[in-house]
This record gives C-alpha cells, structure tokens and sequence, in this order.
C-alpha cells in the first residue's frame, strides 16, 4: 500500500490525432490480459488486474458522433473498459472543470477495483485541468453570447477580433480573425470580468486543498509525436478520407435532422463537422469541404503538439517509427509497474 503521502504514478498516453494511441492503448491492454492468463494459479488468487481506458477527449464524450470523431470501435470497447466516452448530448455543454471531476471520479473508481486507469486522449485542455487546476475563468453567459453572435452576424468576426485586439492584444494574437469560437470566448470573458483572459491565464491558480483527489495521483505524460510531421499529415488525410467513405456526412445529416443543433455549438464546432455542416449548408462543394477538414485536422494537430512540448516532463515515443506501439506499451508499463 502506498503511504498517503506518496503519489500514485499514472500513466497518460497523449499525443496529436492519427498519432496511434488507441492502438498502443489496446495492445498494452492486451498484453495485461495475456500476462494475467499466464498467472499461475497462486498468484491469479490475488487478483488480475485489467487495464481501464479513460479517455481524454472533448469530442468523444458526445453520443452520435462516432465516424468523425474515430471513436473507438465496439469491438475496441469491448477489448478493454472505456471511460468518459458517450457521456454527453451534442446539444449540451462539456467543460475542462467537468473532465476533471469526472476524471478524477473514474480513476478512483478504476483503482478501487484493484485495476490500472490508462488515461488516453489528444485534448491537452482537459490534460492541464487535471494535472494544474482551473483558472477562475467566468463560466458561460448564454445572454452575452447571444449578443457576441448578433454582433458577428451584423459586422463579422474579423470585426470583432480587431475589438478583441484592443483590450486584449495577446490573446487576439495568437487567434485567427475568424477563430469565432475563441474570439467569442475571449471577448465574453473580458465583458464578464473586465479583464483580459491572457491575465486571467497568466495568474497564479489558488492552490489545490489537501483534500484534492488529484494530489494522490502523479500523473505521467508519455506523449506519442512525430519525428517527421509530414508522415502524420499524410496519416491525417487519409483518415479523412476514410471517414467520408465510411459515412461521415451521413452522420452529420443525422445529427442535423434532429433540429435542435446548431453550428455554434461546441460539438457541431468540432473539427470535420463544422465543414461537413457548412458543405450541407451548401455553402462550399464537397472538394471544398474535403481540404478544408484535412487542413483543420492538421492545424490541430500543430496546435496538440505545441502543448506537448511545453511538458519537459514528457516521456517522448517517436510516433512514425516501426516499433511506435512497442515503444509505447513499454513506457505505460514501466510506469503502471511503479504502483506496486
């Protein structure tokens, strides 16, 4: 047992999309598996430890959104326990603070059991609101976002970027002038406050009470990234492709069938539905939308891997190399070993 004090390692396989983290995860689940088939029968009347998935994905947590979201597969699922998949309806809200809690909730949960959580994901927010805290941010103010939105409409989000710029100029930065999601929440924040969200950012987060959940837990960033980003770009547009032939826009109608989503929502803005949903629009054609989708995949992939190297911390596998996945399941191994 360990002594409160000491904090539990727990491994937290990251990296960019099409990266190949649900493989590694599943092959280390596998490879657990086999091991505790092999037990003898002295040691399995201890207990078998099976690996638990929980994922740490903003667009996974939605139902229906399965083909432009590469949700892992039934069988996948049905490989290994998966956590924090399916859990929300796109109409509704999901924040950085709700993952943590959750998080949090489903690896003492996991551990309880006498089984490893695995943390799996690409949204490195959700990974900072873990392992850092949370910001005192203002929450959500559907009256001034309703107002944000009839200004953009009016005037144009690049007008309201050159507004973000004045009162808050590093944010408005480092934002594309029709970023509207962010320029939005940028500008909300200011209105709610009266300060820039760079400053709100920049101060020192209260530290967490000792009662925390997340200070018995060391969390380990064992980060899969690419030492030639061209062969993840090359990676990127042919799992776009894959999706359109598996029936990604056949999805999106689905979900826009149900007339009560929109594209200002947080899951319609996901990346490859919000171009899927302005194709439908017939507002671009569909060779449009497919560049438009591979380019907006592989601009979060730069965005990903900008924050896993501001994790010195890391434990850095190679992505393209031939043995990515062995690399992989041995650093989740080496640090799920050290639980004891």
């Amino acid at each position: 047992m360990k002594q409160p004090s000491e904090a539990l390692p727990i491994a937290c396989l990251l990296g960019p999309t099409a990266s190949g983290k649900t493989a590694a995860a599943l092959a280390y689940a596998a490879q657990t598996a086999a091991q505790a088939a092999t037990q003898t029968a002295a040691q399995s009347a201890t207990h078998a430890r099976a690996v638990e998935i929980v994922s740490v994905d903003s667009a996974l947590v939605y139902r229906g959104m399965d083909i432009g979201t590469a949700k892992p597969s039934a069988g996948e699922r049905a490989a290994a326990a998966h956590h924090l998949i399916d859990i929300v309806d796109p109409a509704e809200a999901y924040s950085a603070a709700n993952f943590r809690a959750d998080a949090l909730r489903v690896t003492g949960e996991i551990l309880a059991r006498g089984n490893v959580p695995l943390l799996v994901g690409g949204t490195m927010l959700y990974y900072k609101a873990l392992t850092q805290g949370l910001n005192d941010l203002p929450g959500a103010d559907p009256a001034v976002r309703a107002q944000l939105d009839a200004e953009a409409a009016r005037d144009g989000w690049p007008a309201l970027h050159t507004r973000l710029a004045q009162v808050d100029p590093l944010t408005a930065a480092r934002l594309a002038p029709n970023d509207s999601q962010r320029i939005q929440r940028a500008l909300e924040i200011f209105m709610l406050s009266g300060q820039p969200m760079s400053a709100l950012l920049a101060a020192p987060r209260s530290s967490a009470a000792p009662e925390d959940e997340a200070a018995r837990y060391r969390f380990v960033p064992i980060a899969l990234e690419p030492s030639d980003r061209g062969v993840l770009h090359q990676r990127i547009e042919q799992r776009f492709d894959a999706m359109l032939a598996a029936g990604f826009l056949d999805e999106v109608k689905a979900l826009r069938a149900r007339g009560d989503l929109d594209p200002n929502l947080p899951s319609m803005r996901c990346v490859g539905y919000r171009q899927a949903w302005e194709y439908l629009d017939g507002a671009i054609d569909y060779a449009t939308m497919r560049d438009k989708g591979v380019f907006a995949t592989r601009q979060l992939c730069k965005r990903q891997l900008t924050w896993l190297r501001a994790m010195p911390e890391r434990i850095v596998v190679d992505c393209c190399a031939a043995d990515a996945t062995a690399q992989a399941v041995a650093a989740i191994s080496a640090v799920t070993n050290a639980q004891g």
